[in-house]
């Protein structure tokens, strides 16, 4: 019985609900102080919604996987473990999805997380992702746009630059940048097809670092990227 007793506690106290009363529910929700998208008091009452809610309860068998579906099928929860320790106090352990780019059309606005799945808005999800604008497809948002926003996210020049994209279809893009204030700059950028964005964007930045004076000063509405080796402005 000992021995049953210390390897319960060598496995981080996890053990299988047979006969257990749950005397008490902790929550320990990663990055609570980053972002926080669901609270204790909205996970209880999910809980409770669903009849799952342990505590004073003798709990079966497969009550800690059903309390685990219920919670990661929250939608701002990306993973949830549950277990209980020997004195009956459950835990649960959550991770919150989190948003890599926003996408605005006409009829539709959401997120895209870092898994590339399709994320609500909620006015609690404040964070600062790149939005995507126009005629966008849930499989380009998805797919590329989201390997791009984050591809944005990671470099650390770029992330500080890019303010948002337009689509007018996948063979035409546009990019917008702003300056170090913040404010949008008045050219818009041709990437022309989203593909090759890493070669496009480090010619890109070539020309605006490297670039003669008298060029770089120009005011341009357009700066071109699709052709191979070349920036071209227009006015």
């Amino acid at each position: 019985m000992a021995g049953l007793l210390i390897a319960a506690v060598v496995s981080g106290y996890q053990m299988q609900p047979s006969d257990i009363s749950c005397t008490s529910l902790k929550y320990a929700i990663e990055d609570k102080n980053e972002r926080l998208y669901v609270s204790e008091a909205e996970l209880t009452f999910l809980l409770r919604n669903s009849g799952l809610y342990p505590v004073g309860r003798t709990l079966a068998s497969n009550t800690l996987h059903q309390i685990e579906t219920a919670i990661a099928h929250h939608p701002m929860v990306r993973t949830a473990d549950c277990y209980i320790t020997p004195r009956g106090e459950m835990r649960i352990r959550l991770t919150q999805r989190v948003p890599l780019l926003r996408v605005q059309t006409p009829l539709d606005t959401y997120f895209v997380d870092t898994d590339r799945r399709v994320m609500e808005v909620r006015t609690s999800v404040r964070d600062k992702v790149l939005v995507v604008t126009g005629n966008v497809g849930v499989q380009m948002a998805t797919g590329v746009l989201a390997d791009f926003a984050e591809w944005l996210r990671d470099d650390e020049y770029w992330h500080l630059r890019a303010h948002h994209l337009q689509v007018q279809n996948p063979q035409m893009v546009f990019l917008y940048l702003k300056d170090e204030q913040g404010e949008i700059r008045n050219e818009r950028v041709v990437l022309g097809p989203i593909k090759g964005y890493e070669s496009k964007l480090e010619k890109l930045r070539t020309f605006m670092e490297n670039g003669d004076e008298a060029t770089r000063d120009k005011h341009y509405t357009e700066l071109d990227l699709r052709f191979k080796g070349q920036v071209i402005g227009r006015n």
